[in-house]
Order: structure tokens, then sequence, then C-alpha cells
């Protein structure tokens, strides 16, 4: 089950969607697998830091952030991948690496990889490694209110 923080997001704000269960998988190409969702749909959400803030990095499952792009792009100094240790009580019911895209709702500001932004569905991890919820893109947009990003 999704985590309740975002069951009761998405239901509060009459956003359609799909839970869709899957083996237990990791990695976000392995996930879109599982759940047989087309690996450009297939959003991870990755948590860097950038100037010592952290934030969420939204990107297609086969695509790695190229921290430079990012950095330049949002005007940061630094940027880097934030360690599980940073962040590790930010995301309370959700297992490590299975953080959904919802920044507003962790305090923490989301970029999103274009293309992602191009499909009108966009699915990813629902808290857990066995979980994924599909919406559709503009929902997506409306609730997170994610900053477009080419990195």
């Amino acid at each position: 089950m999704p985590t309740t923080m975002l069951k009761d997001f998405l239901a509060q704000n009459r956003v359609a969607h799909q839970v869709i269960q899957h083996p237990l998988a990791f990695t976000a190409t392995s996930v879109a697998g599982a759940a047989h969702i087309s690996g450009k749909e297939m959003a991870k959400t990755v948590v860097v830091s950038l100037d010592g803030q952290l934030a969420l990095a939204v990107l297609p499952a086969h695509r790695k952030v190229d921290l430079e792009r990012l950095r330049q792009a949002t005007g940061a100094l630094s940027a880097e991948l934030a360690k599980e240790r940073e962040f590790q009580g930010d995301f309370p019911e959700c297992e490590p690496g299975a953080m959904p895209p919802f920044g507003n709702l962790y305090g923490m500001e989301v970029f999103v990889e274009p293309h992602l932004a191009a499909d009108q569905q966009i699915a990813f991890n629902a808290g857990t490694h066995t979980e994924v919820v599909r919406m559709a893109y503009k929902d997506f947009e409306r609730l997170a209110h994610p900053t477009l990003v080419d990195m």
C-alpha cells in the first residue's frame, strides 16, 4: 500500500491514479520491468544536495542525473548526490530508495527532466519497493509544482 501521506495527499486532491503491485525490485529500470511499465514513463526520484539544501531530481528510469547540468540550470554553486544518512529521516513511511517524487510533501524543491513532462502519464515508486503509482503527468505537475530542468 502506498504511504499514508501519499494516499491521503492524492485523495485530498482528488487525483485519479492507479496502484500497481509488482515483485520486489530496487532499481528504477527493474521496477519498470516488474510493473510492466515503459522505462520512459517510469520516473526515478534521486535526492540531491544543491548548495547544501536537499532537493529531488526526477528523471526517466534509464537516465542518470548529470549533476553539472543540474547545478548550472539551477544556479547552484554545488550539486551532489545526497548521502542516505543525510535524508534518512526526511521520508517517513518510505523504504530507502523508494521515495515518491512529491518534494512538497517533504519540504524539498522538485526538478523534473523534460522527457517525463512530454508523456501523458508518469509512474513512480509509492514509498515501497513493491508498488508503483501511475497518474496523469498534468496532475503530478499541478500537485508537485516541479521545475523543468534538462539534466
